[in-house]
């Protein structure tokens, strides 16, 4: 038995926060600095009123009509948000009847970001190899616009909101095959939104920065850049090599390595360290941010639609992030119309 992305499509809000508006806000910056530090020119955030849910759905509505599914052949949801529009129910209960898919289908949420779609890949996977599910439709969607300071000019200038919805299935036009995975929650305060949950869960409305410069509310999103960048050097490295080794090819065999896009200048610096050519490495995300769990299939539409595939052709999909977690796993391609 074999499983497939066989179709993904996306959605991204209508509003844009570009360069030249960040620094009408912070006046210390340039366009240029922003612009070449991180690779991002413009980022797409989520209305003042629109979830992750309300996300997920647009973008299995494109999923419908660009690849003509019928819905009623959906029969498990995984959504994957560390935004969800409550805390009970589950948001993929609440997308699953707003896109009148049967009530025979299975739905869960799974709570993971950047490292996401590797993990809803493996899940789906599952879900038809154990014989649960015939199309599995992996939806991931986040709005960390509205856990990020409106001061934290650093997070306001990498993250983006966006959806994607993808089609699992026994045939597509890329095989999925094996998965290395892993986790270190010794990571976790370094990538964290502490209030606001059973943990913490009455607001401080306190701010102050790190020893590197960062900005730090317990109320918001607070990220450890050069801890995450430390982390990223240490852990991906070893999870290229060692899903190359478990998919029994040599890393010539690929095609295109293709990383949760995080920022220019991480991904450079990780192509780098992997001994990565340039021609083989994917970077796209100057009008688009990073949309956490979502940058992995938008570059995969993004690829198929540029026809930068073929038959035969093998890519290495590599997630990492808040957690600590990371994930990759390998997809061969086939059927290219």
């Amino acid at each position: 038995m074999k499983a497939f992305i066989k179709n993904i499509s996306y959605y991204l809000p209508s509003r844009t926060l570009t360069n030249e508006e960040l620094v009408t806000e912070f006046p210390e910056w340039s366009v240029e600095k922003v612009t070449d530090k991180i690779g991002i020119k413009e980022r797409h955030i989520a209305a003042a009123e629109e979830t992750a849910g309300d996300m997920a759905v647009k973008a299995a509505e494109n999923l419908f009509k660009d690849h003509s599914i019928d819905r009623n052949t959906i029969d498990f949801i995984l959504l994957c948000t560390q935004s969800p529009d409550y805390f009970l129910p589950t948001t993929a209960c609440l997308v699953q009847d707003k896109l009148g898919i049967p009530t025979s289908a299975g739905a869960l949420d799974f709570n993971l970001g950047c490292s996401g779609y590797i993990y809803g890949l493996s899940l789906a996977k599952g879900l038809l190899f154990a014989g649960v599910a015939k199309n599995v439709l992996l939806i991931t969607s986040e709005t960390y616009s509205k856990y990020i300071h409106k001061e934290d000019k650093s997070n306001r200038s990498i993250f983006g909101d966006g959806a994607t919805a993808s089609l699992i299935s026994n045939e597509g036009f890329a095989e999925i095959g094996d998965f290395v995975l892993g986790t270190d929650g010794r990571g976790a305060n370094n990538l964290i939104v502490k209030t606001g949950c059973a943990r913490s869960p009455v607001a401080v409305n306190e701010t102050n920065s790190d020893e590197g410069g960062y900005l730090q509310s317990a109320d918001n999103l607070y990220m450890n850049g050069s801890e995450i960048f430390n982390f990223t050097l240490d852990a991906v490295p070893n999870l290229v090599n060692l899903t190359i080794e478990k998919n029994n090819i040599q890393k010539s065999d690929i095609k295109l390595f293709v990383f949760h896009q995080a920022n220019k200048f991480m991904l450079n610096t990780l192509r780098k360290v992997c001994a990565i050519g340039k021609d083989n490495f994917y970077i796209n995300m100057e009008d688009l941010g990073n949309t956490v769990s979502s940058t992995i299939p938008i570059a995969l539409a993004r690829i198929k639609a540029n026809n930068e595939i073929s038959d035969g052709d093998k890519l290495l999909l590599a997630g990492f992030g808040v957690g600590y977690s990371w994930g990759a796993c390998v997809l061969k391609c086939q059927n290219i119309l």
